[in-house]
């Protein structure tokens, strides 16, 4: 999968780039035979302002002709060889007028760009006038579509890398539907030769203590396979009491931990605090979170889950006093497969987070986190 993405990315970069080289180079190529004829184009009605000032030349209709055409659009100044102005061609007329700058300003934009014709003024043959020109709009378009086309090449780049992203995103999303739902098919069958199995045990006498711890386990099975089924369906969300939800949770998991942790549950004096959640799907996050303080404080400390109603939200905050989490990894710790136990696959708190922000409509993130103090997991839920 990987190498497959990284040829679709390396192949379109290098589309993209051989685009824009050869649009670059063309546009260059045009520039500089553009600016060659704008060039000539000054010399020749150059030329034919001195043959219609020249007394000793009759016919001017070619020079009238060149004056006509050839000045179109390309902006011109005439200086002395002291830099006075003389004259100036195809400006802003209304700029000149109320800007006295404005001719001194592009006098000296246009010595940047290209090098003086000398023009010698037949009414006085012994002064040398120069003629400084800009380019014209036709050059300075020609000059800026590398630019633009770099744009639009750069913005196909971005949308066709989105989509790839969104298309191995939802891929991915399907596939992990499917996983979950294939395990709770698996889970079916076994879990109701269980629980056949539970009841003959009830039936004969001597076992009713294992039948009931039995039973026990085989109701867990079913959860755990209800929640895996949820994956990837749209839930049914009902209003339920958060602290009843967290505290059957704290209970659960308490049960099952040494006497060495110390669980503390604050809800602010709120006897009911009630948020849209699907049961199920919402118990196995306090799940998660708690045996993922129970993991990081190795089976000692406290966990503390506070519980408290806002105007529009409800927030849930787990904290442990466990080793905490560096700096480095919390943007890491909600991707799926990043674990720093010995033990799992890093699928939980992924999980969680899907299971809040996709299905909940709330938000999963890190608090706070330090080194051998501890972490804090916020939960939103809106009210």
């Amino acid at each position: 999968m990987f190498p497959q993405l990284f040829n679709w990315r390396s192949s379109l970069a290098l589309i993209a780039i051989a685009i824009v080289m050869v649009s670059i180079f063309y546009s260059n190529f045009l520039a500089r035979k553009i600016a060659a004829e704008e060039k000539q184009k000054i010399e020749q009605w150059l030329q034919a302002v001195s043959d219609i000032n020249n007394p000793g030349i009759t016919s001017t209709d070619l020079a009238s002709k060149i004056l006509t055409e050839n000045s179109v659009g390309i902006p011109m100044i005439t200086v002395t060889e002291k830099d006075s102005i003389l004259d100036h061609y195809n400006l802003d007329t209304i700029k000149v007028k109320n800007d006295p700058q404005y001719l001194k300003r592009k006098l000296a934009e246009f010595k940047k760009q290209y090098n003086p014709i000398i023009w010698k003024n037949p009414l006085n043959p012994s002064q040398n006038n120069l003629v400084y020109y800009g380019e014209s709009n036709l050059l300075k378009q020609i000059r800026y579509f590398p630019i633009i086309q770099l744009l639009v090449v750069a913005l196909f780049i971005i949308v066709t890398l989105i989509a790839i992203q969104t298309k191995n995103k939802s891929t991915q999303n399907q596939v992990w539907a499917g996983m979950a739902k294939e395990t709770a098919h698996q889970l079916g069958t076994p879990i109701s030769s269980l629980e056949g199995w539970v009841e003959m045990l009830r039936e004969s006498p001597g076992n009713e203590k294992i039948s009931i711890e039995m039973s026990k386990d085989v109701e867990r099975l079913k959860l755990v396979s209800d929640r895996f089924g949820k994956i990837g369906s749209t839930p049914q969300l009902e209003p339920n009491d958060i602290i009843f939800q967290v505290e059957k949770m704290v209970n659960y998991i308490k049960r099952r931990s040494t006497d060495k942790v110390n669980f503390v549950i604050h809800d602010f004096g709120q006897q009911d605090v009630t948020a849209m959640i699907n049961v199920p799907l919402f118990d196995w996050v306090i799940e998660n979170l708690l045996k993922n303080a129970l993991d990081a404080m190795d089976g000692h400390g406290s966990i503390t889950v506070s519980i408290k109603a806002e105007t529009t939200q409800v927030i849930i905050d787990v904290t442990d006093s466990g080793k905490g989490i560096s700096k480095k990894n919390i943007p890491m710790v909600f991707k799926p497969g990043f674990t720093t136990k010995k033990r799992g696959w890093g699928l939980g708190l992924s999980l969680s987070k899907r299971i809040i922000e996709q299905y909940h409509k709330g938000e999963l993130f890190v608090k706070s986190s330090e080194i051998n103090k501890g972490t804090t997991f916020r939960i939103v839920l809106k009210k």
